[in-house]
């Protein structure tokens, strides 16, 4: 049986790859620590390969430090380089992927920026109005929290 089950953090950016054939491959490395005895530890920097679909959510949500779960397999290759040496890598091909951080840094950017660009909106004559104002047939006793959470831009 060939299992892998590790839990670390990514040491950087995963890279989002399209192939010839369409297929998507994303690249990044993940960091385990083995703690032992008298405050001693050891790193160990694994190389992780997703493919498909996995590898498009890898890209799009993994950022540098997330803590990451992952299930796969171990893989090893070797080539031959113009100079006729030969060369192995082990990596792990991952085909489970479990988010264990929060959010990403990019999260919160992007969060922000949706904000400023409703900031904008209001800014050039846009109001924000309760959508309970926008439906005739609302009833009266809906929550304040409500009706401040379902509201659109519209214009003034």
């Amino acid at each position: 049986m060939n299992k892998v089950m590790l839990i670390g953090r990514l040491t950087k950016e995963p890279e989002l790859r399209k192939l010839a054939s369409g297929k998507s491959v994303a690249t990044f490395s993940v960091a385990t620590h083995d703690y032992r005895g008298a405050g001693g530890e050891k790193s160990e920097f694994h190389s992780i390969v997703t493919w498909d679909r996995l590898a498009e959510i890898c890209a799009e949500f993994l950022g540098k430090g997330a803590l990451v779960s992952i299930e796969g397999r171990i893989q090893t290759r070797q080539w031959e380089d113009e100079n006729k040496l030969r060369h192995w890598k082990t990596e792990i091909v991952a085909n489970a992927l479990e988010m264990l951080s929060g959010r990403r840094k990019k999260d919160y950017a992007s969060e922000a920026s949706a904000q400023a660009l409703e900031s904008q909106a209001e800014a050039d004559g846009f109001a924000r109005v309760p959508a309970a104002a926008l439906d005739d047939d609302s009833d009266m006793a809906d929550d304040a929290e409500d009706e401040a959470a379902e509201s659109e831009l519209v214009a003034a």
